[in-house]
């Protein structure tokens, strides 16, 4: 399989995954959204991370997700809001986003300094019968970078709480070392 057909495949089930988790359980991030992170040399650095898909150009969900968030002052409704876009059409085209993924950190966290530190790390991704070994290069995003904002915004939808000083990291997938594992039927 190339590199780039795996890039696909993998955005396509990380779209099909988050689709499911909004129309299914309210938003909450499912198994796959959640991958392990481990060093390079094999090490479990983290259980599980929350991390997001953004898209090539996140101006306009940006825009929305800000917009929500300033406008309604009941986080439930910030809430119902947010989720309703996530349902409709947010993750129907996995070709419109990124394959560098985000999570955001709160900025005193350990693994957040410790993977800045390493600039590399493997997510494991697992969820149904399908799993991923992605070695990925880290970075910090600077708070004007598109990635960035949406991320911060994104994460607001559920936690309208969250203060603008935030850690938030890429991960950006080396798709020539990377593996995609189907589970053997037993």
């Amino acid at each position: 399989m190339t590199p780039e057909t795996l890039r696909r495949q993998f955005l396509a089930w990380q779209c099909r995954i988050r689709q499911i988790a909004m129309r299914e359980d309210d938003g909450r991030p499912s198994e796959g959204m959640r991958p392990r992170i481990l060093s390079a040399g094999g090490r479990t650095l983290s259980d599980g991370v929350v991390v997001l898909l953004v898209r090539a150009d996140p101006a306009e969900s940006t825009d929305f997700f800000e917009f929500q968030v300033r406008k309604h002052h009941d986080p439930n409704e910030v809430y119902r809001k947010g989720l309703t876009y996530l349902q409709s059409t947010h993750y129907h085209r996995a070709d419109r986003f990124s394959d560098e993924m985000t999570a955001l950190f709160l900025p005193e966290s350990r693994l957040a300094a410790l993977l800045e530190r390493l600039g590399d790390c493997r997510l494991d991704f697992s969820q149904f019968s399908q799993s991923w070994r992605l070695p990925c290069a880290v970075r910090a995003l600077a708070p004007d970078e598109p990635a960035h904002r949406n991320t911060l915004w994104h994460n607001r939808l559920f936690n309208t709480q969250l203060p603008d000083a935030v850690r938030i990291l890429g991960f950006r997938p080396d798709w020539t070392a990377a593996a995609a594992l189907r589970a053997e039927a037993g």
